[in-house]
């Protein structure tokens, strides 16, 4: 890092304090002006923060690791961006005309409080164990492979950064709330695309162009099936990812983020209507296209040109990991100046991401349980318990980060397989929730409580049969239970199925369970459910919804979905 890079980041420093300076001076009086920023955000802010909310360090390390490791495999997860569209067209009039704040609200509007607080549950054991944990840790291994710095006053620097970078988005985000979370969005976004399209640009001119990669990366096969890093359709015979289990289990995961997550949707919640808020979601599912090229493609440059052995600033270039792809390109590619405004990029997308989750965190804890069981709480009681849950929040995070240092090269991979098996039970009840009017209340909510439960068996199957071939002196579980004769049902279903059509699985048999427990259970008042099933919609609902779009955004829509087809064409 030469002097001109700090002088940029410096600068990239001061124009964020004043931002949050300026949030700070406008008082919040409400827990809606702190959590939803008085639900006055445009479609540019909220399409921003959705972008700058999702990318994260999984994504910098995680994607570009994916990308020189296993070449696009794990792109249908990004593409699947497109169905951030359904959270706008489909659910934003269900949640607009709702007027609730999260997500388990929603849910107790359209079942029962039960269902209201397993959700909450659920999300947030998953926020602190998952995404806090995660991006901390991935955001510590950026900064030390960047900056090149092993240990600072005698404390490994992964330390160092990883728990700076969570005091300095703790402190905006509790200062703040969403309104900073909002308007940082707004100068961190073009700054983060800015960066890794630099990052694109320099490492092709360096390896020889598109066609060079491509011919590179096309000549490595991944399996025994002739298929190579830059396929993203595979052999259904694929170990890690079959086509039709991808196709299956990234839409489960999709759907579940982009329309039932409160980590994304509260970015929605924030819109002054419901124009703003479907605009909001369509700009951010332009933005969602971009992911691919600016994180998975470097990570396939990288690996390019550690297999070219293309010589830069007079070193060969080498990978010491799959996942050092991005902060090494910064490190070794980019020169001074412009590598502080990717620093400055990479910073902004690890704290972005991080205050995102800590704001909804904190609004989950304060609203579907303190002011549940504290009704009477005022709004500045609830304001601090805010603020105070978003502390709680970011010490849980920093705590669980010894556990998340041994998830290592398989980052990305961890947190689709760890959201495969929460979402399914969460995403039938949102499903059914709207479509059918017949789903009773304890219908939704078993649905839940036994994806839920699904989810954790085979979580904690994984760990034990891994322990258990660990314990034998194995390296492979599968090798481990050929030998020992393992041929249970229990390992066959809930080990050796592939995670992808595990997830798939888990969906059916959610909506199952809904349907059946439906024919035995009372039906929700048709006064409770008003407006929250398409069977229940008014027509003035119906007209107040058709009056908030127009054939611009009809166009856009058809845009996106043209342009993910023709990605998967050429990617075919």
């Amino acid at each position: 890092m030469s002097t001109l890079d700090w002088i940029v980041i410096a600068a990239f420093a001061a124009v964020l304090i004043g931002i949050i300076v300026w949030v700070f001076r406008q008082k919040e009086e409400t827990s809606g002006d702190y959590f939803l920023a008085g639900r006055g955000a445009t479609w540019v802010a909220i399409g921003a923060s959705i972008f700058a909310s999702n990318i994260g360090s999984e994504h910098l390390i995680g994607l570009a690791g994916a990308g020189a490791s296993s070449g696009m495999a794990m792109a249908h997860w990004e593409i699947q961006g497109w169905m951030i569209l359904i959270l706008g067209w489909v659910f934003v009039p269900f949640y607009s005309r709702s007027m609730v704040t999260t997500m388990p609200e929603f849910l107790e509007r359209r079942y029962n409080k039960e269902s209201r607080t397993i959700l909450s549950m659920i999300s947030l054991i998953s926020y602190v164990l998952t995404k806090v944990a995660v991006t901390v840790y991935a955001g510590g291994l950026v900064f030390k492979e960047v900056f090149g710095i092993e240990t600072m006053w005698g404390i490994d620097f992964f330390w160092i950064s990883a728990i700076g970078l969570v005091l300095i988005t703790a402190i905006y985000t509790v200062i703040g709330g969403m309104k900073s979370v909002l308007y940082t969005s707004v100068l961190q976004t073009p700054i983060l695309l800015l960066g890794s399209v630099i990052i694109v640009v320099l490492g092709l001119r360096a390896l020889g162009g598109w066609d060079e990669m491509m011919r590179i990366t096309s000549a490595v096969q991944i399996n025994e099936y002739g298929d190579t890093m830059t396929n993203l359709i595979r052999s259904n015979r694929d170990a890690d990812f079959p086509w039709l289990g991808v196709l299956i289990g990234s839409s489960v995961i999709g759907f579940w983020y982009w329309c039932t997550d409160q980590y994304i949707v509260q970015r929605v919640l924030s819109g002054k209507n419901e124009t703003q808020a479907r605009r909001g979601t369509i700009f951010g599912a332009y933005l969602k296209l971009t992911p691919v090229f600016l994180f998975m493609i470097p990570g396939m440059i990288a690996f390019a040109l550690a297999k070219k052995g293309v010589v830069i600033n007079g070193e060969v270039f080498s990978l010491t990991s799959s996942d050092a792809a991005f902060p090494t390109l910064v490190a070794k590619l980019l020169p001074a100046g412009v590598k502080g405004l990717v620093v400055s990029g990479i910073l902004a997308a690890l704290m972005s991401s991080l205050a995102s989750l800590f704001n909804s965190s904190a609004m989950l804890f304060t609203i579907d349980f303190y002011k549940k069981y504290k009704p009477e709480a005022s709004e500045k009681k609830l304001l601090t318990v805010g603020r105070i849950a978003t502390v709680v929040v970011v010490v849980l995070g920093i705590l669980w980060i010894p556990i998340m240092r041994s998830v290592g090269s398989v980052l990305y991979e961890y947190l689709q397989d760890v959201q495969s098996v929460l979402s399914p039970g969460i995403a039938a009840a949102f499903l059914l929730g709207i479509l059918w009017t017949k789903a009773t209340p304890k219908a939704g909510m078993w649905g839940m409580i036994v994806g839920f439960i699904i989810g954790v068996i085979r979580i904690g199957s994984k760990v034990m049969y891994t322990g258990l071939a660990k314990s034998a002196g194995y390296a492979d579980v599968k090798l481990w239970a050929a030998e020992q004769g393992v041929n249970n049902w229990f390992y066959t279903l809930f080990y050796d199925v592939n995670w992808l059509f595990f997830s798939g699985g888990m969906l059916v048999f959610s909506l199952l369970v809904i349907v059946v427990v439906s024919q035995f259970t009372k039906q929700a008042e048709a006064s409770q459910i008003q407006g929250l099933t398409f069977a229940s919609i008014t027509t003035e609902q119906k007209a107040a919804s058709r009056a908030s779009w127009n054939r611009w955004d009809i166009i856009h829509t058809v845009i996106i979905l043209g342009i993910t087809t023709v990605f998967y064409i050429y990617f075919w």
